[in-house]
């Protein structure tokens, strides 16, 4: 299959996926996206679409960017060398969302796919996955997220989804912590299985399944009361997320590396967010029930 082929099936995907998620937060949040249309001087460019201070979500942001260049950055190309001097293309769809209540989870969703390209061949994968990041501690939340996630995944090998969730443990790890950002969910890198048809497809259910797996936590939780202290331990947790994808997230990296929109790439960021000097849960309470229960490495399902 023709590179051109390949990724016009991928954009087509994308795109539609953006506009899917947008809409289905919309009616939720009641607050209409902003979208921001943007050209990269090296090459391709995208639309970000942000919704701040919504009647649900603190910041929601959802980016579509199709990007291209001669070279790849150093974060594409040190562990595929011989991939250095090739013209390559990366097209992504990439969200996260901050509610404003700390009862409701934030979420993290990307599903991408590379091509770099010579006069010979074309070398090509997929990567993406998801990830939950609650506040507080809610099993039936957690067990519904993973669970919708392996029956996703069943048709694509009885071991896929055990081994997307141990890698999403891996990665989404703050090493300087020693803790994991949150209660985990899928993460797949460099995925190229069988052919391109069935890495696709995996791909496409990845996004799919996203607004199952994230949108009845939401409703469940959007409308509980909650105290100035909760919040104030959502923005002190908040903290790890920023941490996270400053010092270790390999997307960011690429994104500044290959000299991405900044503003793009930074939505990830919640718009409010606090450090305590040497904090620690009260004993027994939902706080340390999250950290002792809910924030190890765990099957789910």
């Amino acid at each position: 299959m023709a590179s051109e082929n390949k990724v016009k099936q991928v954009q087509d995907f994308l795109t539609n996926l953006q506009s899917d998620i947008v809409e289905a937060i919309q009616l939720i949040d009641g607050k209409n996206f902003i979208h921001d249309s943007w050209q990269r001087t090296e090459g391709g460019g995208g639309t970000t679409c942000i919704l701040e201070n919504g009647n649900v979500f603190e910041r929601a942001g959802v980016g579509f960017s199709h990007v291209l260049g001669n070279k790849l950055p150093k974060s594409a190309s040190q562990q595929r060398p011989e991939l250095e001097n090739r013209k390559w293309e990366a097209l992504g769809v990439s969200l996260v969302f901050h509610p404003y209540n700390p009862f409701v989870p934030t979420v993290h969703m990307n599903v991408r796919f590379f091509i770099a390209s010579n006069n010979e061949d074309d070398v090509w994968w997929f990567g993406g996955g998801m990830d939950l990041t609650p506040y507080y501690p809610f099993e039936e939340d957690v067990i519904h997220f993973h669970q919708t996630l392996k029956t996703g995944l069943e048709p694509f090998g009885d071991h896929t989804y055990q081994k997307f969730k141990d890698q999403c443990d891996d990665y989404f790890f703050l090493n300087h912590r020693n803790e994991p950002r949150g209660i985990g969910g899928i993460f797949f890198d460099d995925f190229s299985e069988k052919d391109f048809t069935f890495s696709f497809d995996l791909t496409r259910k990845v996004g799919k399944i996203f607004l199952t797996a994230y949108l009845p936590i939401v409703q469940r939780r959007k409308d509980v009361s909650f105290t100035d202290k909760q919040r104030d331990f959502q923005l002190y947790r908040r903290s790890r997320y920023v941490e996270f994808n400053l010092l270790q997230d390999r997307g960011t990296l690429f994104g500044i590396q290959s000299k991405g929109r900044t503003e793009s790439i930074l939505m990830s960021m919640p718009p409010m967010v606090k450090w305590s000097y040497d904090w620690s849960p009260e004993k027994n309470s939902m706080e340390s029930k999250l950290y002792n229960e809910f924030l190890i490495k765990k099957n789910w399902v």
